[in-house]
């Protein structure tokens, strides 16, 4: 059992910190490719040359979101099993619609091409983040409730962040901040993506290091 439990927070991990690690890399093999101007899901478009790697990737990163969840259930159910579940939620949410679909339901290295593909992409994808947002906010709530308080204040701390920089990526595309420092949407993506996963990462970290102790 604690090898079990010691994994599936070290998958947790894996699924977040690879999803940087992919965003970062990747770019390097995409002549063209912005890190500070374009969204992440712009390098699994059909015409990416990295596009494979890409989808295959965030079809493990949504597995492995999925398959090391039991183990957050069994830490924290018996601290709130309402805060528990819906945390369990938004990140299923998150891992289906963010991560596996993309997989599945690419963009268009246009904006301007629509197709149905990248209509369910981005609903996944909006829903996803959107609810992923919230989830530094109930890690707050939840290490309050366990008495860490540190981590409690360390997760409100990064809800603020995510919820500005989330801001600032929805916004980056709109005509008013064209050529401003506003408009790098890849950017703000990424220290989104960041400031949601810190908090979790610090859960995971701490609780792998009482595994065997």
């Amino acid at each position: 059992m604690e090898r079990f439990r010691y994994m599936s927070w070290a998958g947790l991990l894996v699924a977040m910190w690879g999803d940087l690690f992919f965003s970062v890399t990747l770019p390097s093999r995409y002549p063209g490719y912005s890190r500070m101007k374009d969204s992440i899901s712009a390098l699994g478009n059909p015409a990416s040359p990295v596009r494979k790697i890409f989808n295959l990737w965030m079809f493990f990163e949504g597995v492995f979101f999925l398959i090391d969840l039991p183990v957050f259930h069994m830490y924290y159910h018996g601290i709130s099993e309402g805060l528990t579940w819906t945390t369990i939620a938004f990140i299923i949410v998150f891992a289906v619609g963010a991560c596996i679909f993309t997989c599945f339901f690419s963009v268009n290295e246009s904006k301007s091409v629509i197709t149905t593909a990248s209509k369910i992409h981005a609903a996944g994808s909006v829903t996803g983040f959107m609810l992923f947002l919230f989830v530094p906010l109930l890690i707050a709530l939840l290490s309050f409730k366990n008495s860490e308080n540190t981590l409690g204040g360390f997760s409100i701390f990064c809800f603020v962040l995510s919820l500005i920089t989330f801001v600032l990526f929805v916004i980056s595309d709109k005509p008013f901040f064209k050529n401003t420092f506003f408009e790098n949407a890849g950017l703000w993506q990424r220290l989104n993506l960041i400031f949601m996963y810190l908090p979790l990462t610090v859960v995971a970290i701490k609780r792998m290091g009482e595994v065997y102790t």
